[in-house]
């Protein structure tokens, strides 16, 4: 019985040397990488970064060119009181130019609050892919552990056939010389069956699951690779390392914050529409005028152009806009309240999250104790239920029942490793920190 227990981990090991091994660490990099989500998110904070870039702008003058360009083509017929008559193809060209500068010089520092919104903007731009970036390194981790939970609830499969080998290779034996009965034989081979079937079920499980980390990470869709054996786990955590300074480096925390800074930089610039707006204004202006004929050459110039330079400045106060400026700043007003209260409701339901899931992580780092403990126990009860049935002195049922004890505490000890992967992972998601 110890030398099968010692030989399946090793045909395992053999099997899983034909594919590469997957680490979570490149799986994550992977992720980072390639994962839409966070290209998503990269994609809108470049968007918002263009838009500071060009925030200078603002305080540039505003400088147009325009040209244009007229052909006449006329015929005049005259009749006059003497009884002359005169009629002329009357043809003429226009042709004009200008260059138009306009400089907003003060606009109640409404330029200077766009720019600075402009700029938080972009720093909230980077913040929404750190939250990306931090969600979707989680359900990596979860992901690719939970493979390997289904790899090692695998492995305990694999012990339990060759438990069940054994048990029917004995019932064989004992009903060929006489000491068994035919139901005890057909008992451990529905039971073997039962366990190959539970095999075959789990290996398409782990397919499905390489699926969905493939998509998580963007690797192609049919990639094949195996994952570690083992499920690494950070057992000395303490509360105050995650709950200290978290303010500081939360992404989601500081994305709420910074929604305060933007919604009291948008109060500052309805508030600036309040103030006179003081302009410079500019132009230079060409015109030139060809006439080719003309009907009366004594009064009407064959040939015009002017051309010159005009600046000047001008300055416009808003005096009645219907109270949409104030109605504006009220509004403003109660934007800033409600980012306030967003934050205040953010920051306790963090508080709340992280003492749920600090909770949680201790209670399965119990949890996990005790089955480590309870494994080991019911390996030592199905050894001695089998030594006891190969000479004789016990049924199949007492045998069957160590069985279901051993599957239930493989179960239930791989189940209680994995939950502590997850809790010890939602601790760092929360704090933002991987």
């Amino acid at each position: 019985m110890r030398r099968i227990l010692t030989v399946i981990p090793i045909l395992c090991f053999i099997q899983a040397q034909g594919q590469p091994v997957l680490s979570v660490e490149e799986a994550i990099a992977a992720g980072l990488k390639n994962n839409y989500d966070i290209l998503l998110a990269k994609n809108e904070a470049e968007a918002l970064a263009i838009d500071y870039q060009y925030a200078n702008g603002a305080f540039l003058p505003q400088l147009e060119g325009s040209a244009g360009k007229v052909w006449n083509r006329n015929n005049s017929q005259q009749d006059f009181l003497d009884g002359r008559k005169r009629k002329a193809n009357v043809s003429s060209g226009n042709l004009t130019a200008a260059v138009n500068l306009n400089w907003t010089v003060f606009d109640g520092l409404k330029m200077f609050a766009t720019k600075a919104r402009l700029d938080e903007l972009r720093g909230l731009g980077e913040l929404n892919v750190k939250t990306q970036a931090v969600n979707s390194i989680a359900a990596i981790i979860a992901n690719y552990y939970n493979i390997v939970r289904q790899k090692q609830q695998l492995k305990a499969i694999d012990e339990l056939i060759s438990i069940n080998e054994e048990r029917v290779k004995l019932a064989d034996k004992k009903l060929s010389v006489g000491m068994g009965s035919k139901p005890e034989l057909l008992q451990a081979r529905v039971d073997l069956n039962a366990q190959k079937a539970s095999r075959l079920l789990q290996e398409t499980l782990i397919a499905q699951l390489k699926e969905t980390l493939n998509q998580l990470t963007a690797m192609p869709a049919q990639a094949e690779y195996e994952v570690s054996d083992s499920i690494p786990l950070h057992l000395g955590i303490q509360y105050d390392s995650i709950r200290s300074g978290i303010e500081q480096v939360n992404p989601a925390l500081l994305a709420a914050k910074k929604n305060i800074g933007i919604a009291e930089l948008s109060l500052k610039e309805r508030k600036a529409e309040l103030w006179p707006k003081l302009s410079f204004n500019s132009a230079y202006n060409f015109g030139r005028v060809n006439n080719a004929s003309v009907i009366n050459p004594e009064f009407q110039p064959i040939f015009n152009m002017t051309k010159g330079l005009n600046y000047g400045v001008s300055a416009s106060v808003p005096l009645l806009t219907g109270f949409n400026t104030r109605r504006l700043i009220k509004q403003a007003g109660l934007e800033i309240q409600y980012r306030q209260l967003s934050y205040d409701n953010q920051q306790r339901q963090m508080d709340v999250s992280i003492n749920n899931a600090y909770k949680d992580y201790q209670y399965q780092k119990k949890a996990l104790q005790l089955e480590e403990e309870n494994i080991s126990l019911a390996k030592e009860n199905v050894f001695i239920a089998l030594e006891r049935f190969r000479q004789g002195v016990s049924t199949y049922l007492e045998l069957r029942e160590a069985q279901i004890s051993l599957e239930d505490a493989y179960n239930r000890l791989i189940a209680a490793r994995y939950n502590t992967k997850l809790a010890e992972t939602e601790l760092f998601r929360l704090k933002g920190v991987f």
